[in-house]
């Protein structure tokens, strides 16, 4: 039998003003589901709406009912730049090997991968630092 959750007032109230203040934008839309969810529509009918499937709608009940709507508002929730430096200190640790490959000599990017991974105190995967030469 299917989880149900029951909402406050109090939660039908932060979920609408934060629908309020995202409105068109991604988050909006999940916001979207939560509102409708609260108001009492089925998660088949709100699947139906905002275009996203059954089972997600559920996921996105289910985090609103364990974590409240901090989750959906909290920043660079699971994306962003998740580099291991900057732009500059990349460009920085590429320098010398830039230098190197001028004046004709070989640069491997065996030796760049291991001073970037001593730079960052962690190994690294094989393609990473195709993606810092890039």
């Amino acid at each position: 039998m299917p989880k149900t959750y029951g909402f406050t007032d109090t939660q039908r109230e932060e979920v609408k003003e934060a629908l309020l203040a995202e409105k068109g934008t991604k988050l909006g839309r999940k916001l979207q589901v939560l509102d409708l969810r609260v108001r009492g529509y089925k998660n088949s009918e709100i699947a139906q709406i905002t275009g996203y499937s059954k089972n997600r709608v559920s996921a996105l009940v289910c985090i609103y009912a364990k974590q409240g709507i901090g989750y959906f508002l909290q920043e660079n929730r699971k994306s962003g730049n998740r580099r291991n430096m900057s732009y500059e200190q990349e460009a920085e640790l590429l320098a010398r090997y830039e230098e190197s490959a001028a004046a004709g000599q070989i640069v491997e990017t065996s030796e760049i991968k291991k001073a970037y991974e001593e730079k960052v105190g962690h190994r690294i995967g094989g393609q990473q630092i195709y993606l810092v030469l890039y």
